[in-house]
Protein backbone atom coordinates (compact mmCIF):
# COMPACT_ATOMS: atom_id res chain seq x y z
CA UNK A 1 0.00 0.00 0.00
CA UNK A 2 1.34 3.44 -0.89
CA UNK A 3 2.52 5.43 2.08
CA UNK A 4 0.13 8.19 3.16
CA UNK A 5 0.87 11.86 2.77
CA UNK A 6 1.06 12.26 6.54
CA UNK A 7 3.62 9.46 6.83
CA UNK A 8 5.66 10.99 4.04
CA UNK A 9 5.84 14.31 5.85
CA UNK A 10 7.21 12.50 8.89
CA UNK A 11 10.00 11.10 6.74
CA UNK A 12 10.94 14.57 5.59
CA UNK A 13 13.14 16.40 8.02
CA UNK A 14 10.16 18.53 9.00
CA UNK A 15 10.38 16.89 12.39
CA UNK A 16 8.52 19.60 14.28
CA UNK A 17 4.79 19.70 15.05
CA UNK A 18 2.17 19.98 12.34
CA UNK A 19 1.87 23.70 13.13
CA UNK A 20 5.38 24.30 11.74
CA UNK A 21 6.22 25.60 8.26
CA UNK A 22 9.86 24.49 7.95
CA UNK A 23 10.75 25.20 4.31
CA UNK A 24 9.56 26.95 1.16
CA UNK A 25 5.75 26.62 1.07
CA UNK A 26 5.66 24.54 4.24
CA UNK A 27 5.60 20.73 4.55
CA UNK A 28 6.92 19.24 1.30
CA UNK A 29 6.44 22.60 -0.46
CA UNK A 30 2.69 21.93 -0.63
CA UNK A 31 1.57 25.41 0.43
CA UNK A 32 -1.16 23.80 2.55
CA UNK A 33 -1.75 24.10 6.30
CA UNK A 34 -4.15 22.12 8.49
CA UNK A 35 -4.63 25.14 10.79
CA UNK A 36 -8.07 26.57 11.50
CA UNK A 37 -9.49 29.96 12.49
CA UNK A 38 -7.22 31.88 10.10
CA UNK A 39 -7.76 35.63 9.57
CA UNK A 40 -9.74 37.11 6.68
CA UNK A 41 -9.65 40.89 7.03
CA UNK A 42 -6.34 42.21 8.35
CA UNK A 43 -3.47 44.56 7.63
CA UNK A 44 -1.09 46.97 9.35
CA UNK A 45 -2.65 47.70 12.72
CA UNK A 46 -5.54 45.27 12.21
CA UNK A 47 -5.27 41.74 13.66
CA UNK A 48 -1.55 42.45 13.74
CA UNK A 49 0.19 40.35 16.41
CA UNK A 50 3.56 41.95 15.65
CA UNK A 51 5.57 43.62 12.92
CA UNK A 52 9.36 43.51 12.60
CA UNK A 53 11.34 45.64 10.19
CA UNK A 54 13.85 43.64 8.15
CA UNK A 55 16.37 44.26 5.37
CA UNK A 56 15.04 43.32 1.93
CA UNK A 57 14.90 39.76 0.67
CA UNK A 58 12.60 37.57 -1.41
CA UNK A 59 12.91 34.46 0.79
CA UNK A 60 9.84 33.29 2.68
CA UNK A 61 9.74 32.77 6.44
CA UNK A 62 10.50 29.25 7.67
CA UNK A 63 8.95 28.43 11.04
CA UNK A 64 9.71 25.65 13.52
CA UNK A 65 9.45 25.45 17.29
CA UNK A 66 9.83 28.93 18.75
CA UNK A 67 11.92 30.34 15.88
CA UNK A 68 11.43 31.93 12.46
CA UNK A 69 14.22 32.08 9.86
CA UNK A 70 14.63 34.37 6.84
CA UNK A 71 17.49 35.53 4.65
CA UNK A 72 18.14 39.15 3.71
CA UNK A 73 20.66 41.43 2.02
CA UNK A 74 21.88 44.99 1.73
CA UNK A 75 24.20 46.54 -0.84
CA UNK A 76 27.23 44.54 0.26
CA UNK A 77 26.20 41.84 2.74
CA UNK A 78 23.92 38.81 2.94
CA UNK A 79 22.34 37.55 6.16
CA UNK A 80 20.50 34.74 7.88
CA UNK A 81 18.14 36.18 10.49
CA UNK A 82 16.39 34.34 13.33
CA UNK A 83 13.32 35.83 15.03
CA UNK A 84 11.39 34.83 18.12
CA UNK A 85 8.12 33.33 16.96
CA UNK A 86 6.06 34.73 19.83
CA UNK A 87 7.26 38.32 19.85
CA UNK A 88 8.83 38.83 16.42
CA UNK A 89 12.01 40.15 18.03
CA UNK A 90 15.28 39.38 16.26
CA UNK A 91 17.06 36.63 18.23
CA UNK A 92 20.22 36.77 16.10
CA UNK A 93 21.49 37.93 12.74
CA UNK A 94 24.52 36.39 11.07
CA UNK A 95 26.42 37.69 8.06
CA UNK A 96 27.09 34.90 5.56
CA UNK A 97 30.16 34.92 3.29
CA UNK A 98 29.72 36.80 0.03
CA UNK A 99 32.80 36.28 -2.15
CA UNK A 100 31.03 37.52 -5.32
CA UNK A 101 28.00 39.34 -6.69
CA UNK A 102 26.39 37.26 -9.39
CA UNK A 103 24.20 38.49 -12.22
CA UNK A 104 20.52 38.67 -11.28
CA UNK A 105 17.27 39.33 -13.07
CA UNK A 106 15.65 42.56 -11.88
CA UNK A 107 12.89 40.54 -10.20
CA UNK A 108 15.37 38.28 -8.38
CA UNK A 109 17.32 38.96 -5.19
CA UNK A 110 20.61 37.89 -3.56
CA UNK A 111 18.36 36.46 -0.82
CA UNK A 112 15.69 34.56 -2.78
CA UNK A 113 15.99 30.89 -1.65
CA UNK A 114 14.08 30.09 1.53
CA UNK A 115 15.79 28.63 4.60
CA UNK A 116 15.11 24.99 5.53
CA UNK A 117 15.03 24.06 9.20
CA UNK A 118 14.90 20.80 11.15
CA UNK A 119 13.40 22.51 14.19
CA UNK A 120 16.75 23.53 15.69
CA UNK A 121 19.18 24.38 12.91
CA UNK A 122 18.93 26.64 9.86
CA UNK A 123 20.13 25.68 6.36
CA UNK A 124 20.49 28.52 3.86
CA UNK A 125 21.57 28.76 0.23
CA UNK A 126 22.87 31.94 -1.42
CA UNK A 127 23.68 32.39 -5.11
CA UNK A 128 26.70 34.48 -4.06
CA UNK A 129 28.16 31.75 -1.83
CA UNK A 130 26.53 28.32 -1.55
CA UNK A 131 25.22 26.42 1.49
CA UNK A 132 25.67 27.38 5.13
CA UNK A 133 24.15 26.06 8.37
CA UNK A 134 23.62 27.78 11.73
CA UNK A 135 22.70 26.28 15.09
CA UNK A 136 19.96 27.38 17.53
CA UNK A 137 22.10 30.18 18.98
CA UNK A 138 23.35 31.41 15.62
CA UNK A 139 26.60 29.45 15.82
CA UNK A 140 27.94 28.49 12.39
CA UNK A 141 27.86 24.70 12.11
CA UNK A 142 29.36 24.27 8.64
CA UNK A 143 29.67 25.89 5.22
CA UNK A 144 29.89 24.49 1.68
CA UNK A 145 30.89 26.96 -1.06
CA UNK A 146 29.19 26.30 -4.42
CA UNK A 147 29.46 28.10 -7.74
CA UNK A 148 30.06 30.54 -9.25
CA UNK A 149 26.99 29.91 -11.36
CA UNK A 150 26.36 30.52 -15.06
CA UNK A 151 22.81 31.80 -14.81
CA UNK A 152 21.83 35.25 -16.13
CA UNK A 153 18.76 35.24 -13.89
CA UNK A 154 20.48 34.15 -10.67
CA UNK A 155 19.64 31.11 -8.57
CA UNK A 156 16.36 30.75 -6.69
CA UNK A 157 15.70 27.09 -5.74
CA UNK A 158 15.52 26.49 -1.99
CA UNK A 159 17.27 23.75 0.02
CA UNK A 160 15.23 20.70 1.07
CA UNK A 161 15.72 18.41 4.05
CA UNK A 162 15.09 14.69 3.56
CA UNK A 163 15.85 12.92 6.84
CA UNK A 164 19.53 13.52 7.56
CA UNK A 165 20.20 14.66 4.00
CA UNK A 166 20.10 18.23 2.70
CA UNK A 167 19.38 18.57 -1.03
CA UNK A 168 20.21 21.55 -3.23
CA UNK A 169 19.47 21.80 -6.94
CA UNK A 170 21.77 24.13 -8.90
CA UNK A 171 20.56 24.24 -12.50
CA UNK A 172 22.20 26.82 -14.75
CA UNK A 173 23.13 27.42 -18.41
CA UNK A 174 26.07 25.00 -18.12
CA UNK A 175 27.32 22.86 -15.26
CA UNK A 176 23.95 22.03 -13.66
CA UNK A 177 23.99 19.62 -10.71
CA UNK A 178 22.06 18.24 -7.73
CA UNK A 179 24.05 17.88 -4.51
CA UNK A 180 23.23 15.97 -1.31
CA UNK A 181 25.06 16.74 1.92
CA UNK A 182 24.96 15.43 5.47
CA UNK A 183 22.83 17.93 7.38
CA UNK A 184 24.98 17.66 10.50
CA UNK A 185 28.46 17.87 8.97
CA UNK A 186 28.01 19.53 5.58
CA UNK A 187 30.00 16.70 3.96
CA UNK A 188 28.92 15.87 0.42
CA UNK A 189 27.17 12.50 0.21
CA UNK A 190 26.81 12.53 -3.55
CA UNK A 191 26.60 14.92 -6.46
CA UNK A 192 24.80 14.25 -9.75
CA UNK A 193 25.79 16.26 -12.81
CA UNK A 194 22.90 17.39 -15.04
CA UNK A 195 24.46 18.49 -18.36
CA UNK A 196 21.16 18.12 -20.22
CA UNK A 197 19.51 20.82 -18.09
CA UNK A 198 19.79 24.60 -18.32
CA UNK A 199 18.58 27.40 -16.03
CA UNK A 200 16.00 26.32 -13.48
CA UNK A 201 14.48 27.72 -10.31
CA UNK A 202 12.14 25.01 -9.03
CA UNK A 203 12.53 23.56 -5.52
CA UNK A 204 12.45 19.73 -5.27
CA UNK A 205 9.63 17.87 -3.52
CA UNK A 206 9.82 14.45 -1.88
CA UNK A 207 7.97 11.25 -2.74
CA UNK A 208 7.97 7.91 -0.90
CA UNK A 209 7.00 4.99 -3.16
CA UNK A 210 5.60 1.81 -1.65
CA UNK A 211 8.45 -0.55 -0.87
CA UNK A 212 11.13 1.80 -2.18
CA UNK A 213 13.52 4.48 -0.99
CA UNK A 214 12.62 8.12 -0.58
CA UNK A 215 12.84 10.08 -3.85
CA UNK A 216 13.42 13.73 -4.70
CA UNK A 217 11.34 14.99 -7.62
CA UNK A 218 13.31 17.64 -9.51
CA UNK A 219 11.80 19.62 -12.38
CA UNK A 220 14.26 21.07 -14.86
CA UNK A 221 14.30 22.09 -18.49
CA UNK A 222 12.15 19.65 -20.46
CA UNK A 223 11.99 16.96 -17.78
CA UNK A 224 11.02 15.94 -14.25
CA UNK A 225 13.44 13.41 -12.74
CA UNK A 226 12.95 11.31 -9.61
CA UNK A 227 16.28 10.78 -7.81
CA UNK A 228 16.83 8.27 -5.03
CA UNK A 229 17.73 10.36 -1.97
CA UNK A 230 20.12 7.77 -0.59
CA UNK A 231 22.23 7.37 -3.73
CA UNK A 232 21.35 10.06 -6.29
CA UNK A 233 20.29 7.44 -8.85
CA UNK A 234 17.74 8.63 -11.41
CA UNK A 235 14.84 6.21 -10.90
CA UNK A 236 12.16 7.50 -13.30
CA UNK A 237 11.38 10.59 -15.31
CA UNK A 238 8.82 12.29 -17.55
CA UNK A 239 9.72 14.44 -20.57
CA UNK A 240 8.01 17.18 -22.55
CA UNK A 241 8.14 20.04 -20.05
CA UNK A 242 8.94 23.58 -21.11
CA UNK A 243 12.50 24.93 -21.14
CA UNK A 244 12.62 27.16 -18.04
CA UNK A 245 11.02 25.77 -14.90
CA UNK A 246 10.30 28.27 -12.13
CA UNK A 247 7.26 26.92 -10.24
CA UNK A 248 7.66 24.06 -7.76
CA UNK A 249 5.49 20.99 -8.46
CA UNK A 250 2.92 19.65 -6.01
CA UNK A 251 1.88 16.07 -5.31
CA UNK A 252 -0.91 14.13 -3.70
CA UNK A 253 -0.86 10.43 -2.82
CA UNK A 254 -1.11 9.36 -6.46
CA UNK A 255 -0.07 12.11 -8.85
CA UNK A 256 2.35 14.96 -9.48
CA UNK A 257 1.27 18.29 -10.98
CA UNK A 258 3.92 20.25 -12.91
CA UNK A 259 3.57 23.83 -14.11
CA UNK A 260 6.00 25.49 -16.48
CA UNK A 261 5.91 28.68 -18.52
CA UNK A 262 8.73 30.23 -20.53
CA UNK A 263 8.91 32.80 -23.29
CA UNK A 264 8.51 31.58 -26.89
CA UNK A 265 6.78 28.35 -25.84
CA UNK A 266 3.10 29.18 -25.92
CA UNK A 267 0.90 27.09 -28.25
CA UNK A 268 1.49 28.07 -31.88
CA UNK A 269 5.06 29.31 -31.36
CA UNK A 270 6.72 25.95 -32.06
CA UNK A 271 8.92 25.39 -35.11
CA UNK A 272 11.06 22.66 -36.63
CA UNK A 273 14.74 23.53 -36.19
CA UNK A 274 17.23 21.86 -38.56
CA UNK A 275 19.91 19.51 -37.24
CA UNK A 276 23.24 20.97 -36.18
CA UNK A 277 25.23 19.23 -38.92
CA UNK A 278 22.94 20.77 -41.51
CA UNK A 279 23.45 24.34 -40.29
CA UNK A 280 27.18 23.74 -39.96
CA UNK A 281 27.29 22.79 -43.61
CA UNK A 282 25.68 26.10 -44.54
CA UNK A 283 27.17 28.54 -42.03
CA UNK A 284 30.43 27.20 -40.60
CA UNK A 285 32.83 29.36 -42.63
CA UNK A 286 35.84 28.45 -40.50
CA UNK A 287 35.06 24.72 -40.66
CA UNK A 288 35.84 24.33 -36.95
CA UNK A 289 32.61 22.56 -35.96
CA UNK A 290 31.14 25.57 -34.14
CA UNK A 291 29.29 28.74 -35.06
CA UNK A 292 30.33 32.26 -34.14
CA UNK A 293 27.78 35.06 -34.07
CA UNK A 294 29.05 36.52 -37.35
CA UNK A 295 28.63 33.15 -39.07
CA UNK A 296 24.92 32.78 -38.32
CA UNK A 297 22.96 33.12 -41.52
CA UNK A 298 19.78 34.04 -39.64
CA UNK A 299 19.58 37.59 -38.28
CA UNK A 300 17.00 36.53 -35.70
CA UNK A 301 19.38 33.94 -34.25
CA UNK A 302 22.32 36.33 -34.36
CA UNK A 303 20.35 38.78 -32.24
CA UNK A 304 19.70 36.03 -29.64
CA UNK A 305 23.28 34.76 -29.66
CA UNK A 306 23.94 35.55 -25.99
CA UNK A 307 20.96 33.41 -24.94
CA UNK A 308 22.02 30.52 -27.18
CA UNK A 309 25.66 30.44 -26.04
CA UNK A 310 25.09 28.43 -22.86
CA UNK A 311 28.73 28.02 -21.84
CA UNK A 312 29.65 31.63 -22.71
CA UNK A 313 32.58 30.61 -24.94
CA UNK A 314 31.57 32.84 -27.84
CA UNK A 315 30.61 29.94 -30.12
CA UNK A 316 27.61 27.66 -30.57
CA UNK A 317 28.36 23.95 -30.27
CA UNK A 318 26.25 20.81 -30.57
CA UNK A 319 24.90 21.10 -27.01
CA UNK A 320 23.92 24.75 -27.49
CA UNK A 321 22.06 23.87 -30.68
CA UNK A 322 20.34 20.83 -29.18
CA UNK A 323 19.00 22.96 -26.36
CA UNK A 324 17.73 25.51 -28.87
CA UNK A 325 15.99 22.74 -30.84
CA UNK A 326 14.25 21.54 -27.69
CA UNK A 327 13.28 25.06 -26.71
CA UNK A 328 11.52 25.64 -30.03
CA UNK A 329 9.54 22.39 -29.88
CA UNK A 330 8.01 22.35 -26.37
CA UNK A 331 4.72 23.89 -25.22
CA UNK A 332 4.02 25.69 -21.95
CA UNK A 333 1.57 23.75 -19.82
CA UNK A 334 0.45 22.44 -16.47
CA UNK A 335 0.56 18.63 -16.55
CA UNK A 336 -0.53 15.77 -14.33
CA UNK A 337 1.31 12.44 -14.17
CA UNK A 338 0.98 9.35 -12.02
CA UNK A 339 3.76 9.06 -9.48
CA UNK A 340 6.36 6.33 -9.60
CA UNK A 341 7.72 3.79 -12.02
CA UNK A 342 11.09 2.96 -13.52
CA UNK A 343 12.82 4.65 -16.43
CA UNK A 344 10.95 6.83 -18.93
CA UNK A 345 7.35 7.15 -17.71
CA UNK A 346 6.33 10.00 -20.03
CA UNK A 347 3.62 8.11 -21.89
CA UNK A 348 2.73 5.48 -19.31
CA UNK A 349 1.99 7.93 -16.49
CA UNK A 350 0.50 10.90 -18.38
CA UNK A 351 -2.96 11.99 -17.20
CA UNK A 352 -3.79 15.42 -18.63
CA UNK A 353 -2.44 18.83 -19.56
CA UNK A 354 -3.75 22.39 -19.75
CA UNK A 355 -2.05 25.10 -21.84
CA UNK A 356 -3.84 28.42 -21.28
CA UNK A 357 -3.52 31.36 -18.84
CA UNK A 358 -0.36 29.99 -17.24
CA UNK A 359 1.68 31.78 -14.57
CA UNK A 360 5.35 32.60 -15.00
CA UNK A 361 6.61 32.28 -11.41
CA UNK A 362 3.91 31.32 -8.84
CA UNK A 363 3.73 27.60 -8.08
CA UNK A 364 0.44 25.72 -8.39
CA UNK A 365 -1.63 25.00 -5.30
CA UNK A 366 -3.42 21.69 -4.77
CA UNK A 367 -6.08 22.01 -2.10
CA UNK A 368 -9.07 19.74 -1.42
CA UNK A 369 -9.10 18.24 -4.91
CA UNK A 370 -8.76 21.55 -6.75
CA UNK A 371 -5.61 22.77 -8.51
CA UNK A 372 -5.16 26.55 -8.51
CA UNK A 373 -2.86 28.49 -10.84
CA UNK A 374 -2.30 32.23 -10.49
CA UNK A 375 -1.25 34.29 -13.49
CA UNK A 376 0.06 37.86 -13.78
CA UNK A 377 -2.76 40.38 -13.63
CA UNK A 378 -4.41 38.40 -10.84
CA UNK A 379 -6.01 35.79 -13.12
CA UNK A 380 -6.87 32.80 -10.94
CA UNK A 381 -7.83 29.49 -12.55
CA UNK A 382 -9.24 26.51 -10.68
CA UNK A 383 -8.91 23.08 -12.29
CA UNK A 384 -10.34 19.71 -11.37
CA UNK A 385 -7.21 17.86 -10.27
CA UNK A 386 -8.54 14.55 -11.59
CA UNK A 387 -9.30 15.70 -15.13
CA UNK A 388 -7.71 19.12 -15.72
CA UNK A 389 -11.14 20.57 -16.49
CA UNK A 390 -11.44 24.32 -15.87
CA UNK A 391 -13.86 25.01 -13.03
CA UNK A 392 -13.53 28.77 -12.89
CA UNK A 393 -11.24 31.43 -14.32
CA UNK A 394 -11.48 35.08 -13.33
CA UNK A 395 -9.47 38.00 -12.00
CA UNK A 396 -8.92 38.50 -8.30
CA UNK A 397 -10.74 41.83 -8.27
CA UNK A 398 -8.83 44.50 -6.41
CA UNK A 399 -5.49 42.73 -6.70
CA UNK A 400 -4.12 43.20 -10.23
CA UNK A 401 -0.47 43.53 -11.15
CA UNK A 402 2.45 41.13 -11.12
CA UNK A 403 2.67 38.01 -8.95
CA UNK A 404 5.82 36.33 -7.66
CA UNK A 405 4.56 34.85 -4.38
CA UNK A 406 2.84 31.47 -4.66
CA UNK A 407 -0.68 30.89 -3.29
CA UNK A 408 -1.07 29.07 0.03
CA UNK A 409 -4.13 27.60 1.72
CA UNK A 410 -5.67 26.60 5.04
CA UNK A 411 -8.98 26.71 6.89
CA UNK A 412 -10.92 26.51 3.63
CA UNK A 413 -9.22 29.63 2.34
CA UNK A 414 -6.66 30.43 -0.37
CA UNK A 415 -4.26 33.33 0.18
CA UNK A 416 -2.70 35.17 -2.78
CA UNK A 417 -0.17 38.01 -2.54
CA UNK A 418 0.63 40.41 -5.38
CA UNK A 419 3.86 42.32 -5.91
CA UNK A 420 1.99 45.48 -4.94
CA UNK A 421 1.22 44.01 -1.52
CA UNK A 422 -2.45 43.17 -2.12
CA UNK A 423 -3.23 40.02 -0.14
CA UNK A 424 -6.48 38.41 -1.23
CA UNK A 425 -8.36 35.88 0.87
CA UNK A 426 -10.44 33.53 -1.24
CA UNK A 427 -13.04 30.95 -0.26
CA UNK A 428 -11.61 27.71 -1.59
CA UNK A 429 -13.46 25.56 -4.10
CA UNK A 430 -13.91 25.05 -7.80
CA UNK A 431 -16.25 28.04 -7.87
CA UNK A 432 -13.99 30.09 -5.60
CA UNK A 433 -15.13 33.43 -4.16
CA UNK A 434 -13.20 36.49 -2.99
CA UNK A 435 -13.72 37.11 0.74
CA UNK A 436 -11.40 40.11 1.18
CA UNK A 437 -8.48 41.97 -0.36
CA UNK A 438 -6.10 43.35 2.25
CA UNK A 439 -3.63 46.14 1.57
CA UNK A 440 -0.18 45.73 3.12
CA UNK A 441 2.26 48.53 3.66
CA UNK A 442 4.75 47.77 0.89
CA UNK A 443 5.43 45.55 -2.09
CA UNK A 444 6.19 41.83 -1.74
CA UNK A 445 7.82 38.89 -3.50
CA UNK A 446 7.89 36.33 -0.66
CA UNK A 447 5.32 33.55 -0.35
CA UNK A 448 3.30 33.80 2.90
CA UNK A 449 3.56 31.15 5.63
CA UNK A 450 0.85 29.64 7.84
CA UNK A 451 1.73 28.16 11.22
CA UNK A 452 -0.01 27.78 14.57
CA UNK A 453 -3.15 29.55 13.45
CA UNK A 454 -1.19 32.60 12.34
CA UNK A 455 -0.39 34.09 8.95
CA UNK A 456 3.15 35.36 8.38
CA UNK A 457 3.64 37.80 5.50
CA UNK A 458 6.91 39.36 4.40
CA UNK A 459 7.00 42.60 2.46
CA UNK A 460 10.18 44.26 1.20
CA UNK A 461 10.52 46.12 4.48
CA UNK A 462 8.99 44.01 7.24
CA UNK A 463 7.71 40.66 8.45
CA UNK A 464 4.11 40.66 9.76
CA UNK A 465 2.31 38.18 11.97
CA UNK A 466 -1.50 38.25 11.74
CA UNK A 467 -3.95 36.21 13.78
CA UNK A 468 -7.67 36.06 14.39
CA UNK A 469 -8.36 36.48 18.11
CA UNK A 470 -5.88 35.79 20.92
Amino acid sequence: MRITTGALLCLIACSGPAADWPMFRGPNASGVSQDRNLPVEFGPGKLEVWRTELPPGHSSPSIAGDRIFVTAHDEEKIYVICLDRLSGKVAWRREAPRPRKEQLHKSNSPASPTVATDGRNAYAFFTDFGLISYGPDGNERWRLPLGPFINPMGQAASPVLAGNTLLQICDQESGSFLVAVDKDTGMVKWRVERPEFTRGFSTPVLYQPAGGGLQALVTGSYQLTAYEVETGRAVWWVRGLTWQLKPTPVIDQENVYILGWAGEADPGQQEVVPEFHDVLGRWDAKRDGKLEQAELGDARLAKKFADLDLDYDGRLGARDWKMYQSKRSVVNSVRAYKLGGEGDMTDASFLWRYEKSLPNVPSPLLYEGVLYILKEGGILTSLDARTGKVLRQSRVTGAPGAYFASPVAGDGKVYTLSEEGKLAVIKAGGEWEILAVNDLDGSAHATPAIAGGKLYVRTHGALYCFAKGD
